[in-house]
């Protein structure tokens, strides 16, 4: 046998790089999570393992805006936000829902860049809506990350897990899931 596991199933599955991210012919997914700290005026350090595919696929440029759903902020490599920023003003904005979402996500939108040492500033209005502190955590979700307050991210995963027992209620989408 020829090659590892890896080697052999690199098309197929992605090249596990071994630092949060899956390489895939499309580009590189985030995984995993990671404690960061929020150092003075709201400027973070990315940790390397989720900064590197940020340079590799966008030089550093990427848009952070809120989720809607949860007290959290959402980092979307730029080519990413492009394409997504595009699905959003597609919607029709005479639904008053669609048109409270749009201005939510557009509103909060900012563009940033990593420096050089890849450390970004996070504006003072998405760190108060994500109710962000000192403690952080930074949470891969595939094509996107998400920066939450350790506080809020402890209590969401505590009830994730309440909520995901042996007796809860799946949704079809999870149910049609073969893990």
């Amino acid at each position: 046998i020829q090659g590892t596991f890896q080697d052999r199933h690199a098309n197929r599955f992605g090249d596990r790089t071994g630092r949060g991210q899956v390489q895939r012919a499309d580009g590189e997914i985030f995984l995993g999570k990671d404690p960061v700290d929020v150092e003075f005026k709201g400027r973070l350090a990315i940790p390397a393992r989720q900064r590197e595919p940020l340079l590799s696929r966008c030089d550093g440029r990427i848009v952070i805006t809120i989720d809607t759903q949860s007290k959290c902020l959402v980092v979307y490599p730029l080519p990413e936000w492009e394409r997504i920023e595009q699905d959003i003003q597609g919607l029709p904005a005479l639904n008053p829902a669609v048109k409270r979402f749009q201005r939510l996500v557009l509103g909060y939108a900012t563009d940033i860049e990593l420096d050089s040492n890849g450390r970004l500033l996070l504006p003072q209005s998405q760190r108060e809506y994500a109710q962000l502190d000192k403690k952080l955590v930074l949470v891969g979700q595939g094509n996107k990350l998400e920066i939450w307050s350790e506080a809020l991210w402890l209590a969401e995963q505590e009830q994730a897990l309440e909520d995901s027992g042996p007796d809860a209620v799946l949704p079809d989408e999870l149910l049609s899931l073969k893990l």
